[in-house]
């Protein structure tokens, strides 16, 4: 059976933690950020972890 290839543009937004905890920056903070609120800018600046339904679903392809 052959290997299961990495999704690349998931790979590049999802990080594996050490403890398997998958981690995620929030939407809407990668570009255009100038013309944005700056409390907007703030609130997005802290990552969150990936819901657990979420993970068993795209675990295969990160």
């Amino acid at each position: 059976m052959p290997k299961i290839k990495t999704h690349k543009g998931t790979a590049k937004v999802l990080k594996v933690r050490k403890g398997g905890t998958v981690k995620l920056y929030a939407p809407g903070a990668r570009h255009k950020t100038g013309s944005k609120n700056a409390a907007f800018n703030r609130g997005k600046r802290k990552g969150f972890a990936l819901s657990k339904a979420d993970h068993n679903r795209l675990k295969n392809i990160i």
